[in-house]
């Protein structure tokens, strides 16, 4: 069965990786001088209590190359192709990671590898559908050429839409990309924000936050795929309830039975800052 690789940029449940034997590959948070590995030696509840209290904003880092390469290793007795869904290469330093790690192990005499490192040039919920469908289809005894050209398809037609409490985060991160031009007016709007050609963008400029709400729900509507493959996701940074309540009329509006809610993970909510709300979904349209 073909083997499946993701990272923490996904926000992918650990309930699924269970599941589906899925290694989720860590990100590295630097708070205050101290390194941790998402999710491995902090979890959600601290890391916002020390986002809140600490000194300057932490920074992120892609993982060790070293954490793919025990992977890969424990993967190649079973001969099987090896896809890494990973996070856009823009705003992350997953995929150069991962591809380092292939040629560490294929120097240590993995010489047999099958890997495929796919750069979805996406983040968060919309790569965790791509992992689950990704796994779903190795279970079902899908070969890795059909998966990883579905997988690359999918990820042409992904969504992400979002809105923040304030751009201070993205500024302060340097991963604003092209809403750089709504940081002198941040107090005065609460934009709706993109995830256009691998990095975030500027989409909206709105007063109100419930205008903004209202805006992200607009767009679902207008732009999801109604054929059964929009695969509507809910991101959240600590604003659960809100998030609940969205994906609630989601799911009535829709006709949906299932709109999946995932916390934004610690290495994109470092950028975003808490109060992301966010949706992510695949249209029609290609490219």
């Amino acid at each position: 069965m073909v083997k499946i690789i993701g990272d923490t940029t996904s926000g992918f449940p650990e309930a699924y990786a269970k599941q589906y034997d899925i290694p989720i590959i860590p990100q590295v948070l630097n708070i205050d001088g101290v390194s941790y590995l998402e999710g491995v030696d902090i979890d959600y509840a601290t890391f916002l209590t020390k986002l809140a209290e600490a000194r300057e904003l932490p920074k992120t880092a892609a993982p060790y190359p070293e954490l793919f390469v025990e992977v890969y290793r424990r993967f190649a007795p079973s001969k099987e192709p090896i896809l890494c869904i990973l996070p856009s290469a823009i705003v992350s330093g997953t995929v150069r990671s991962a591809t380092v790690a292939l040629q560490m192990a294929r120097e240590r005499g993995l010489t047999d590898l099958d890997v495929r490192i796919i750069d979805t040039r996406l983040i968060a919920s919309p790569v965790a559908t791509l992992l689950k469908l990704a796994a779903e289809w190795a279970a079902a005894g899908v070969d890795a050429d059909t998966i990883e050209s579905r997988v690359r398809a999918m990820a042409r037609r992904g969504k992400i839409y979002f809105s923040v409490e304030t751009l201070k985060y993205l500024a302060m991160g340097g991963r604003i990309g092209g809403a750089a031009a709504l940081v002198g007016s941040a107090l005065q709007v609460k934009p709706v924000l993109t995830f256009k050609d691998g990095q975030v963008e500027a989409f909206e400029k709105i007063r109100t936050h419930k205008r903004a709400v209202d805006r992200l729900k607009e767009l679902v509507f207008t732009q999801i795929s109604r054929n059964g493959d929009g695969f509507l996701s809910i991101m959240h940074a600590n604003v659960e309830a809100e998030a609940q309540e969205l994906a609630d009329e989601m799911r009535a509006r829709l006709g949906i039975a299932e709109v999946p809610i995932l916390a934004v993970p610690p290495a994109i909510v470092t950028h975003g800052g808490p109060g992301v709300l966010g949706v992510g979904f695949f249209t029609d349209e290609q490219g």
